[in-house]
């Protein structure tokens, strides 16, 4: 259940709405507020600071009308300068960038600023009276009006710079790189139990990974990308129960509704095939998230596939953009150095020398491909990217002494000269490349 809320929570807060809808509450709370602090302490500002609360009803309501409508209308500008952005960035290079300026907070905060002004002065304007028998203008509120509105055009400066700032493709590249790191440097190590040790537990891990008998499959309940694993419900749920808990997809694959999205055993193995309940599938499928788009939080394979949707779009001949395509392998080489110099988190866990959990996880090899496989297809003919290419080899080979992975990196280097040789046409651009 604690796992069910926070999906939902996480879901709510990375909503687009989330922030406005905040401020729109909190503006109208803030008036409703202000008014009922009028009413029970009048501070009688018309006669007593008659050059700061000096405005009467009829002046605060045309005040209140034209701050409203202005900041309705600025609300509308936003939007509208939003939808253009993120239309001419994810035709531009990516469509899954989409989502970067979707939850971008400082959007989201203008957004919810003008609209939330907008409702403040909503608030205010209704319990300002100026008739015969009775008047009251609630002075604190109108004046705090007009200072939202003075606030409003520090912050439409602040959205257009912001904006402006947001759409040069190298603000783009460093936030898929700098959000991509983070999760690498959350994720790697990943603590999840114990380590299964090497020997007797790793190769039964290995043996019951793809073993097709003496499993009892949970199914998705719904279709989406397999976004996160809450690791310490799901290794708890299987010590609980004595059941060894197989993944059947990696973090970022898709699952449709009623696939098979995990299989459990008996620790056992001479136990008898048990039958799950309805209430234990459940708590199974709750410690799994799943979601309609892929998020880098838990899946670095995501960020890698947005720089390189950056890159090979650079490199269409619509486009043929080396710059942003070198520019972005620079900031591909931060990511892949990090993965080269961190251990990787076995997927198979332990607890108290029982093995529990067989999760599937990409290597480094296959990140590795993910990362320049595509790129190196994508530049063939153009020395440039496979000199930056191969000097971004170099770079990774000074972050990992680990031979395996060495070996990775100098069959990528053994690749990269095989296109140059044979898609290059002139002997300068070989030469160039066969330098390095």
């Amino acid at each position: 259940m604690n796992a069910k809320i926070h999906q939902l929570w996480q879901q709510l807060t990375d909503s687009l709405w989330f922030i406005p809808g905040l401020m729109i509450v909190s503006a109208m709370v803030l008036g409703l507020g202000l008014v009922e602090l009028e009413v029970y302490y009048p501070i009688r500002g018309s006669t007593e600071y008659p050059l700061l609360f000096g405005v009467g009803a009829e002046g605060s309501r045309s005040m209140l009308s034209a701050i409203a409508s202005s900041m309705l209308t600025v609300a509308g500008l936003s939007f509208t300068l939003t939808l253009s952005a993120i239309s001419q960035v994810s035709g531009q290079y990516s469509p899954r960038l989409l989502r970067n300026f979707m939850k971008d907070r400082i959007n989201q905060f203008v957004m919810g600023y003008f609209t939330g002004s907008f409702a403040y002065c909503l608030i205010v304007l209704r319990t300002i009276r100026g008739s015969d028998e009775l008047t009251f203008v609630p002075s604190i509120a109108v004046l705090t009006g007009l200072l939202l509105a003075l606030g409003g055009v520090l912050a439409l400066i602040l959205f257009i710079h912001h904006i402006a700032e947001s759409m040069q493709i190298s603000t783009i590249i460093y936030k898929i790189m700098d959000e991509t790191t983070m999760a690498i440097d959350r994720l790697f190590p990943q603590e999840l139990g114990e380590p299964a040790p090497a020997g007797t537990l790793v190769d039964k891990a290995k043996r019951l990974i793809d073993a097709p008998e003496g499993w009892i499959t949970v199914t998705a309940s719904q279709s989406g990308y397999l976004q996160q694993i809450h690791s310490e419900l799901l290794l708890e749920w299987a010590v609980d129960h004595q059941m060894l808990v197989r993944l059947e997809y990696a973090i970022g694959d898709f699952v449709g509704k009623g696939f098979p999205l995990l299989s459990v055993r008996p620790v056992n193995e001479r136990q008898d095939a048990i039958v799950l309940t309805s209430n234990e599938s459940e708590a199974l499928q709750d410690c799994l998230q799943l979601g309609r788009y892929r998020a880098v939080e838990q899946d670095v394979r995501f960020g890698i596939q947005q720089l390189v949707d950056i890159i090979t779009g650079a490199l269409t001949p619509s486009t043929n953009d080396t710059t942003t395509a070198i520019m972005a392998i620079d900031h591909l080489c931060v990511i892949i150095s990090r993965l080269a110099a961190r251990p990787f988190p076995s997927p198979f866990r332990a607890e108290d020398g029982q093995l529990y959990v067989l999760t599937r996880s990409a290597s480094f090899a296959q990140m590795v491909a993910d990362a320049f496989d595509p790129v190196r297809i994508s530049g063939k003919a153009n020395h440039a990217i496979f000199v930056t290419l191969l000097r971004v080899y170099e770079r990774l080979t000074a972050h990992t002494h680990d031979t395996a992975r060495l070996s990775i990196i100098r069959q990528q280097i053994k690749l990269v000269r095989e296109a140059s040789d044979t898609t290059l046409e002139t002997s300068y651009e070989k030469e160039l490349v066969n330098a390095l």
